[in-house]
């Protein structure tokens, strides 16, 4: 970043700044560009980028509806997203043009709508039965064309409004028209200004349509995009260790010990007698498994203790299964 003096040097079309590494340089005054670091932090990159993401959803519904309305194909893209002053925006808009001016309750601010007087005439002509055909040159709008434009302008601040779910008692209403915009007092000069621009029309006929909405309007509309609990992505889980209740302490749990028996076929036990000796793998017989609730947790070895069978634990269960 580097800063500017006042005043640059006339004889040589040079101006010294000063630069990040502390050095002092002279540098070409058509080279600087301003800056005003009063709106630098209006809307982050990462806000604007959600706020296009809405409104490209806004611009195809848009584009429907109003295709339904002319009963005519029109198409309409979100061209772009922009930040500026209000005296800047104002002093940039051609004249005359169609400026409406149009509140959503119960946010507050005033917004407006910029329609070319050119694609105004063409929705009038439309409206009246005609093509929806651009005209050549633009001219003033009569009182006539001035309403049946107005409710183009209805219709599209009505679609804006039904694309906020989050606010469903948006209530959109116009305040009036302009066609001049240095007679526009509905901010202050240095108020920030969001900027969306959008190009559409009939066929290859197209103009660029602005809609414009103050600091003011916007704020309560930002917290409704952030991503609920951004940070939690970043943070480990930590999982506290279990507790043990001691309500369960009394809680009988029957235990089952079980090896692994013999293989015999359907015709061989049918012919089991009382007396008949089965001999047991010996291997299967050091090796047992404990089961809780019927359910296998341990592994063991049987014997005996205290003149009682016994089953010494050996070793966990990882995967038990329900018996």
């Amino acid at each position: 970043m580097s800063e500017t003096p006042s005043q640059p040097a006339p004889e040589t079309g040079e101006v010294p700044v000063l630069t990040a590494r502390g050095v002092r340089e002279n540098h070409k005054s058509s080279s600087i560009r301003g800056h005003d670091f009063r709106q630098s932090g209006f809307l982050t990159p990462s806000e604007l980028r959600r706020i296009r993401q809405r409104h490209e959803q806004i611009v195809r519904a848009l584009a429907a509806r109003l295709a339904v309305y002319l009963r005519l194909e029109f198409s309409l893209q979100l061209s772009k997203v922009q930040i500026v002053g209000y005296q800047k925006f104002t002093e940039s808009l051609p004249n005359p043009t169609h400026i409406s001016l149009f509140k959503t309750e119960p946010l507050k601010g005033v917004g407006l709508l910029v329609m070319p007087l050119r694609m105004a005439l063409m929705f009038v002509d439309r409206m009246l039965g005609g093509p929806g055909q651009m005209p050549e040159e633009s001219r003033e709008l009569t009182e006539i064309e001035v309403v049946l434009t107005n409710q183009v302008s209805q219709l599209i601040i009505n679609e804006w409004c039904n694309h906020w779910p989050e606010l469903r008692e948006l209530k959109p209403s116009l305040l009036g028209h302009e066609n001049n915009s240095r007679f526009l007092q509905t901010a202050t000069p240095d108020t920030a200004i969001l900027i969306l621009s959008l190009v559409g029309g009939i066929g290859e006929q197209t103009e660029t349509i602005q809609l414009s909405f103050p600091y003011a309007t916007l704020e309560p509309l930002m917290r409704l995009l952030v991503p609920a609990h951004p940070a939690e992505e970043d943070t480990p889980l930590q999982v506290s260790p279990p507790t043990w209740n001691p309500v369960l302490n009394e809680i009988k749990v029957p235990v089952l010990v079980e090896w692994e028996g013999l293989k015999l076929s359907a015709s061989d036990i049918t012919r089991l007698k009382p007396g008949d000796l089965l001999l047991l793998d010996q291997n299967s017989a050091t090796e047992v498994q404990v089961l809780l609730n019927r359910i296998p947790k341990f592994t063991g070895r049987p014997g005996t203790t205290g003149g009682k069978w016994a089953v010494q634990l050996t070793a966990p269960i990882q995967n038990p299964q329900t018996a």
